[in-house]
């Protein structure tokens, strides 16, 4: 069968905005519509996203329910519930010399949204920022990740016959077509990615003085105090560590700890990981894959960084590799240069709090820091000396489930936020009025 020609960037965006002028995407019941449509999508064709999210990433059933398809379920849901008090215009109170003058505040949407969506978690990150976008009011020109083409082409499939298709755009590619939609005007610019391609985003948005939200990565340390419980501790760190192969922008990407403690978590993470993926990882059908050749490859150059307590097998053919804890790590070696993204978990050793502080706050803003931590004091300290985008005690990852709180990070972490409230913040213009009636 012949396939139409893609539309070109250029013209996707100028349809859009033409619809947008119409004033067609403000109101309520448009905006409901667009969010149950994603739902529809969602609840209708499950086995779709479930089948492409295993071809790009080995991604199993129940990480891509968790992680991708509920996970987005939720946050509609939760929009939806909540929308129209969002919305609501909020008075403003009045000086003495405006009497008889009335002030509010009221969300306007921004216009033609670009969603630049990764591909690790490439259903959901391209998704949920739309929720947002589509709760705002705008028209949504979505860029699903060319690196994970089975759920690019499934989205690309899908979403024109859910949601108003003269409002939303869905453009597949590469650099090419990215770079052809970077130099359109938008009105918003959200980027979920790395820093290298962030300050790209920032670059061409700035032509435009377009504002963008950079969701970016970073090292996201854990502080592992004296005197927890270790077995606990080693499972929450497993669970969210190998979530996705390592492959999750808030996984623990390394371990501060003193000595000792080190040592004894050692055979607590070999058990940890035993008991989620079994003695041997790569036949667990909850274990997912390395997305590419070219990560595989990144990822097992770090594997000598340390010496491994744990895991360290890997197979190129199939991009396995295994769920793998690094002991004995310098904070010089290859493995703390750079985001590890990956099912690697190197063991830092310092001295105490003092010295993971300011191991800390002498590297770039993270996106997350956790701690497991039975010290008032010691989570006051975190709490009040580091500087990252989101703080996690006794849990990794999980503050991103909450849609009440804002995620995002700091520094070279990103910049902005959504979720939730603050997706409607993110995506629209708080407008002040003021009314003064002429008698």
């Amino acid at each position: 069968m012949h396939q139409p020609a893609p539309e070109p960037p250029a013209d996707a965006v100028a349809r859009l905005r033409a619809t947008f002028r119409t004033g067609r995407t403000k109101p309520m019941s448009w905006r409901v519509a667009q969010l149950r449509g994603l739902r529809a999508m969602l609840t209708d064709h499950p086995a779709d996203f479930v089948e492409a999210l295993h071809a790009d990433l080995g991604k199993s059933s129940y990480e891509a329910f968790r992680t991708e398809i509920d996970f987005t379920i939720r946050e509609i849901d939760h929009t939806l519930d909540h929308l129209a008090a969002w919305l609501r215009p909020e008075p403003a109170p009045v000086p003495p010399h405006l009497a008889g003058a009335t002030a509010w505040t009221q969300y306007d949407p921004l216009g033609v949204v670009l969603v630049i969506a990764p591909w690790n978690y490439p259903a959901q990150l391209l998704l949920t920022p739309m929720v947002g976008a589509l709760a705002a009011g705008n028209a949504v020109v979505a860029k699903p990740s060319e690196l994970a083409p089975a759920t690019s082409a499934v989205l690309a499939r899908l979403l024109p016959r859910h949601v108003d298709p003269d409002a939303i755009a869905v453009v597949e590619g590469g650099i090419p077509e990215t770079t052809a939609l970077l130099a359109e005007r938008f009105d918003h610019i959200f980027y979920t990615g790395n820093g290298a391609v962030g300050r790209v985003v920032m670059t061409a948005a700035a032509r435009h003085l377009t504002p963008v939200t950079l969701e970016l990565g970073g090292k996201s340390p854990v502080f592992v105090d004296r005197d927890t419980d270790l077995e606990a501790v080693a499972a929450r760190l497993a669970s969210g560590k190998f979530l996705n192969a390592g492959q999750t922008c808030v996984a623990p990407d390394y371990v501060l700890t003193d000595p000792d403690t080190a040592r004894a978590l050692e055979p607590a993470l070999i058990r940890a990981v035993e008991a989620l993926y079994g003695t041997d990882p790569a036949t667990s059908e909850r274990y997912g894959r390395i997305v590419n050749e070219r990560h595989f490859d990144r990822l097992t150059a770090l594997l000598d960084s340390g010496r491994v307590v744990t895991g360290g097998d890997a197979d190129r053919a199939t991009k396995y590799l295994a769920p793998t804890v690094l002991a004995d790590v310098d904070p010089g070696s290859p493995v703390m240069s750079e985001e590890i993204f990956g099912p690697i978990l190197p063991v830092v050793t310092v001295s105490g709090l003092d010295e993971a502080i300011a191991f800390i706050n002498d590297r770039d803003k993270p996106l997350a820091l956790y701690a497991f931590t039975e010290s008032d004091e010691t989570r006051r300290r975190l709490a009040s000396e580091t500087s990252s985008g989101g703080l996690g005690f006794g849990l990794p990852v999980a503050h991103l489930t909450v849609s009440d709180l804002p995620f995002g990070g700091v520094g070279e972490s990103g910049m902005g936020n959504y979720h939730g409230r603050y997706s409607i913040e993110t995506f629209s213009h708080r407008k002040a009025v003021l009314e003064k009636p002429l008698g």
